[in-house]
């Protein structure tokens, strides 16, 4: 009798890196909905996607085939946030499962990136062109609106549905402005800041949330799985390289740490952390001075 056929099963971080290994193939709602694996390694993230497909699907058949976009996003907000009653999770804003999609499907409740990547994914399969904005402080979403010769952009505040007009957003955009010397002749145009967000830099934003939520909390093992996934969406980030290399020292895997400190160390020679790395290294290698590669 022949032998069954066998296949192995990749691990969540080789499916990760799977779906993030370039940009145009790059699918900005599989690998969103995949981050929640670390936590719940059962996850079906397909399961998922069919979900998300099924509620797309349900506003599809609502939608005339003539409506125009300015129509079609009626019925998107009317349906996202009024109907299926998607909001900010403001009772718990930094609960970790706000940034599992699974988890805010459920909930109907999450943060603004959240919440942006699930309203765009139901845009873009209705026919509107979508994308995320990575604004200081608080991930936006821009739409493009194309009614015959006529152009226009939509800026939603996916957090509260709510359209924000050009001084709601300079409003916004003040605390930071102030915060990084950009006022007076040093000011930066509003449109600087509403640049469509790359699917990659969307997936960084929303690992770095739950970077900064687990480290917050010194809770090492769930802060070096997000590392982990952020040094295979990033690996030119250094920085990511060396906060998982001091992670990895916390936890007793001296090795490791040292390998990626010290690669840290090779490519940011003028760090303003330098000195006190090299002899973290020596310290963790427990001889001599860091071997660089």
């Amino acid at each position: 009798m022949a032998e069954p056929l066998q296949f192995d099963v990749p691990t969540a971080l080789e499916y990760f890196s799977s779906l993030v290994a370039d940009d145009e193939s790059l699918s900005l709602i599989e690998a969103a909905a995949s981050i929640a694996q670390d936590e719940f390694p059962e996850l079906d993230t397909q399961a998922v996607l069919a979900d998300i497909d099924a509620l797309a699907d349900k506003l599809k058949r609502r939608i005339p085939a003539d409506a125009v976009p300015v129509q079609r996003l009626r019925w998107l907000n009317r349906y996202f946030f009024q109907e299926l009653g998607f909001a900010g999770n403001v009772n718990n804003y930094y609960d970790p499962r706000n940034s599992y999609l699974h988890s805010v499907l459920s909930s109907r409740r999450g943060i603004p990136i959240t919440l942006a990547v699930l309203y765009i994914e139901l845009a873009t399969q209705i026919g509107l062109t979508a994308r995320g904005v990575s604004f200081p402080g608080h991930f936006l979403i821009k739409l493009r609106m194309h009614t015959g010769k006529q152009h226009g952009e939509v800026v939603i505040d996916p957090f509260t549905g709510h359209s924000l007009s050009r001084e709601e957003l300079d409003e916004l955009l003040g605390p930071y402005r102030r915060s990084h010397g950009l006022t007076g002749e040093f000011d930066a145009p509003l449109g600087l800041f509403l640049q469509a967000a790359p699917a990659r830099d969307v997936l960084a934003r929303m690992l770095r949330n739950l970077k900064e939520i687990h480290r917050s909390a010194s809770d090492w093992p769930r802060l070096l799985a997000v590392l982990h996934r952020l040094v295979i969406l990033l690996p030119q980030a250094w920085e990511e390289r060396r906060d998982r290399g001091l992670v990895l020292a916390e936890i007793g895997q001296s090795a490791q740490a040292a390998d990626d400190i010290a690669a840290y160390l090779e490519r940011r020679p003028d760090a303003d952390d330098h000195a006190a790395l090299v002899a973290r290294v020596v310290e963790l290698r427990g001889v001599g001075w860091p071997r660089l590669h």
